[in-house]
């Protein structure tokens, strides 16, 4: 029996009138974090999938869900307290101030991006730069590209397309991304020929695949792994005694960007650490005709992937089309010159890469108690590792102090993402670090202040 006053639309009626509008719901939830239109759109897909759900879904409940988790992804600036140096998740190297100022200059107005100011005509572009490289890095030319990757694509479309190249097989590298060498070579149209084993590779298995087919010899650094024991390659001086002879050029992909193995800007010897690592300058004095390397790794600086070495053949890649493709923009470029300039001048012991590297371990370890002391959190300070990171000098660390704090170490990890700004630390046989070594000391109080609100 129907219900006096009411009709037979008034149940749909009613149940429509559930759902809140979409301008009024987006009006409650725009607070200016993120675009209206995107309020909108995200406000008005939750009303539809409640609306589907018959009232299952709250729509307000899972706008403000939406939202929450676009607010988290937005660019953010964070705290690194890792302990990770080249923390590819969290951007890797930190510039210098002085690359952030020339790129904002660059990029708030107008540059001399291919401009020759001395002529007054249009001018190569990144001309500066490329000096620079030459420079530091002794190499008769360099071509800078938009990461280390498209410089090895780029330089195998160029030089090796429809051609052989061999490449031992324990250098088929597979990085961050599901970047795989395989799969690069295929993709440049070169055709990879393997030799060796996969912990043993002599001269003469290059030597033995030689066929007049053969475009160049490749040698790849392994940057994020290490085969140790029963383990042979052929080292540079040697590829070099093959390739000359043959009328081919050696590539080097030397991955992280070490510039030199003396490490002169560093406070005494080269850090242990180090060790294994070639330098850029070392690898073309050995016999490399170009070498490859990422800005953003141990060189300090940008996203990037340079290349130095032969005139002829960074020539030849930056005639080929792709070059333009893969180029950087004039922001970037500033800030590849004020890292560059740090190198020419002396001063990479400035770059943040280098200075966290190198912090004092007393000075860290008065950092961390201070930390705890004002975090009034359940912690000590005990000895451990940073390590380089982003695939670069695996396997070594960089001895030093951390806070290691008890207590439930997953819920206080997530509660510091969620802080403003959010702190990224590590989780480590059950307790929370963090190592101040890649935290900026000016952070240190916002550190104390997160870790006492996570710790409640």
């Amino acid at each position: 029996m129907r219900e006096a006053g009411l009709s037979a639309g008034s149940l749909p009626q009613m149940q429509k009138r559930r759902f809140p509008s979409v301008d009024r719901l987006a009006g409650s939830l725009y607070d200016g974090s993120l675009p209206r239109g995107l309020v909108v759109q995200v406000t008005r897909d939750a009303i539809d999938d409640a609306r589907r759900g018959q009232g299952g879904v709250n729509a307000e409940d899972e706008a403000i869900r939406i939202l929450d988790v676009l607010k988290r992804r937005r660019p953010l600036r964070v705290i690194n307290a890792t302990g990770v140096l080249l923390h590819t998740n969290l951007g890797r190297a930190p510039w210098h101030p002085e690359s952030a100022r020339m790129a904002m200059e660059t990029a708030v107005g107008y540059g001399n991006t291919e401009l020759d100011l001395a002529a007054g005509d249009r001018g190569g572009r990144a001309g500066y730069l490329h000096r620079l490289l030459s420079l530091i890095t002794g190499a008769e030319a360099a071509l800078v590209v938009n990461n280390n990757a498209g410089g090895l694509l780029l330089a195998l479309m160029a030089l090796a397309a429809e051609r052989q190249v061999p490449v031992s097989r324990s250098e088929l590298i597979e990085i961050g991304g599901a970047y795989r060498l395989p799969e690069l070579m295929a993709a440049s149209g070169a055709q990879l020929v393997e030799v060796g084993t996969t912990n043993r590779t002599r001269p003469e298995d290059y030597r033995r695949a030689l066929r007049a087919e053969t475009a160049l010899l490749l040698k790849v650094h392994p940057s994020n792994y290490r085969i140790v024991g029963f383990s042979e390659e052929a080292t540079l001086p040697e590829l070099s005694q093959i390739a000359t002879p043959a009328g081919i050029p050696l590539i080097f992909d030397a991955g992280s960007g070490l510039l030199d193995e003396r490490v002169p800007w560093w406070a005494g010897p080269p850090p242990s650490w180090l060790a294994e690592e070639p330098g850029v300058l070392q690898s073309l004095e050995r016999g490399a005709d170009l070498v490859l390397f990422s800005g953003d790794k141990l060189f300090g600086g940008p996203q990037a992937g340079i290349i130095v070495g032969r005139e002829k053949l960074v020539s030849r890649l930056r005639r080929h089309p792709a070059a333009r493709a893969l180029r950087v923009d004039g922001a970037i470029t500033s800030a590849l010159v004020a890292t560059a300039e740090a190198y020419a001048d002396g001063r990479a012991g400035e770059l943040p890469f280098w200075r966290m590297a190198g912090l004092d371990r007393t000075a860290l370890e008065e950092r961390a108690r201070r930390v705890i002391e004002a975090a009034r959190v359940e912690a000590d300070v005990e000895e451990g590792g940073a390590t380089p990171g982003a695939g670069s000098v695996p396997g070594s660390t960089i001895p030093g102090p951390v806070i290691a704090i008890r207590g439930q170490a997953d819920q206080m990890f997530s509660e510091l993402l969620r802080g403003d700004p959010p702190v990224v630390a590590r989780r480590e046989r059950g307790r929370l670090m963090v190592d101040l070594r890649t935290v900026f000391s000016a952070d240190d109080e916002v550190v104390a202040r997160a870790l006492r609100a996570a710790c409640r």
